[in-house]
């Protein structure tokens, strides 16, 4: 388990709930620190509250479930990262589009990249020169 600390500072500041652990809090993974921290970050600066958030993402996960998504939480930090979508999209903060190209963007930087490299938006092909 990750325990990226600069992740982190931010949310422990603000004293949000997070996953923990005997140890203190843990993330399976360190993007899920980050996403968690984001969001975190997002509502400290207003951009929606966090009535806003626990609505949207429990729409998420009640929607995930009702498709047949995992019931032992283990796409929780999915659902997280589809909540923030939707609700940065509902805000006029992104767009569908936007998200759908900058993903793609993503999906082919990873695969340009040699592994063991950092995955960087500028390692995509079809990035702009």
């Amino acid at each position: 388990m990750s325990r990226p600390d600069a992740a982190l500072a931010d949310a422990l500041a603000a004293g949000t709930p997070i996953p923990r652990d005997a140890e203190g809090p843990v993330f399976a993974e360190p993007w899920q620190a980050q996403a968690f921290a984001l969001v975190v970050a997002l509502q400290n600066r207003g951009i929606f509250s966090a009535d806003e958030w626990a609505q949207a993402l429990g729409a998420e996960i009640r929607e995930a479930l009702a498709n047949g998504g995992c019931r032992d939480g283990s796409d929780y930090y999915e659902r997280w990262c589809e909540a923030l979508e939707h609700l940065l999209i509902e805000k006029g903060l992104a767009s569908h589009d936007g998200v759908d190209a900058r993903a793609a963007a993503w999906e082919r930087a990873a695969e340009a990249t040699p592994h063991g490299r950092p995955i960087l938006l500028e390692n995509d092909p079809q990035a702009p020169r």
